[in-house]
């Protein structure tokens, strides 16, 4: 029988507030449905909202999904506070000395703090996945030049890549190519399961608010991106997707590039020792129907 790989899943939730991101209720979603991943505990932290919000969504999905007994523990949503997410974090992961993956789908700042708290969490942790970043170009985006959550706390993410933990990492590079669409919404919607029609729903919304708040990205209209999902499938289905070694710092003082990560890919004699391997490719199709298929059983 495959071994269940124990997680933790620190999350920004927004899905089920009008107007909010949807990925990270899927990817929550996604760790449920995979038969070969035990998820024990959700943390909560500040981003795509604030931290009450991001607790209370989450709590609320868990019930939805038919897992209430899941717990579900505040977190920060700045670098400052001695949170409650981050010493549950650290005290999990050293009690139980690489057995539990650590997947990041918001900022670091629960994962730093965790660090800081307890250093040893870098030498326990099975490995830290991390949707986040952007390896192989950038955003483009003057107001936010790195991906959305190394900006919103870029202190938090450079002491997770400087901590020595092992670090997989899913960026913009990849996430961005695997999409959902109205087509694929109806498809959830006609599972009559009972996930579907609230996951139809939320995706054609959310969809909706995308095509007008980003009228410059027409080739991406009529779609939403599956950033945090990605991140989850990593977990077991690691094939999925292309990995290369890099050392990776955070920009944290840049005028024009706070939050910007630098990924060295060790092309020349003599680079920065490989602190995390990067995601630089996808089999979307593949990564598609896994994520339809899983989902539609919900």
């Amino acid at each position: 029988m495959t071994e269940r790989r124990r997680v933790v899943l620190d999350t920004d939730l927004a899905m089920g507030a009008p107007g909010s991101d949807i990925d990270d209720g899927f990817a929550l979603a996604l760790a449920l449905a995979d038969p070969e991943m035990e998820l024990e505990l959700v943390t909560t932290v500040g981003g795509n909202n604030d931290v009450e919000t991001a607790t209370e969504l989450s709590k609320q999905l868990l019930e939805r999904l038919g897992r209430p007994d899941i717990p579900v523990v505040r977190g920060g949503g700045s670098s400052s506070p001695r949170t409650h997410a981050a010493v549950e974090i650290a005290e999990r992961v050293v009690a139980a000395p690489g057995e539990l993956t650590l997947v990041a789908i918001g900022p670091l700042t629960n994962v730093a703090l965790a660090l800081l708290l307890a250093p040893e969490v870098a030498t326990a942790v099975r490995e830290i996945v991390i949707m986040g970043g952007v390896y192989l170009r950038h955003t483009n985006i003057a107001a936010m030049p790195g991906e959305f959550n190394i900006w919103c706390d870029p202190e938090a993410a450079a002491v997770v890549f400087e901590s020595g933990a092992r670090l997989r990492c899913v960026g913009l590079d990849v996430t961005t190519r695997v999409r959902l669409t109205d087509d694929d919404a109806a498809r959830l919607s006609a599972s009559r399961r009972p996930f579907g029609a609230f996951a139809g729903a939320c995706t054609r919304e959310w969809i909706a608010h995308w095509d007008r708040t980003n009228p410059g990205a027409t080739d991406e209209h009529g779609s939403c991106a599956l950033h945090d999902p990605l991140a989850v499938a990593a977990v077991t289905r690691p094939d999925l997707l292309t990995w290369r070694p890099a050392h990776v710092a955070v920009e944290t003082q840049g005028r024009h590039t706070r939050g910007i990560t630098v990924a060295d890919l060790q092309t020349v004699a003599n680079p920065p020792a490989p602190n995390c391997e990067i995601a630089t490719d996808v089999d979307v199709e593949a990564f598609r129907e896994l994520f339809l298929t899983r989902l539609g059983g919900l």
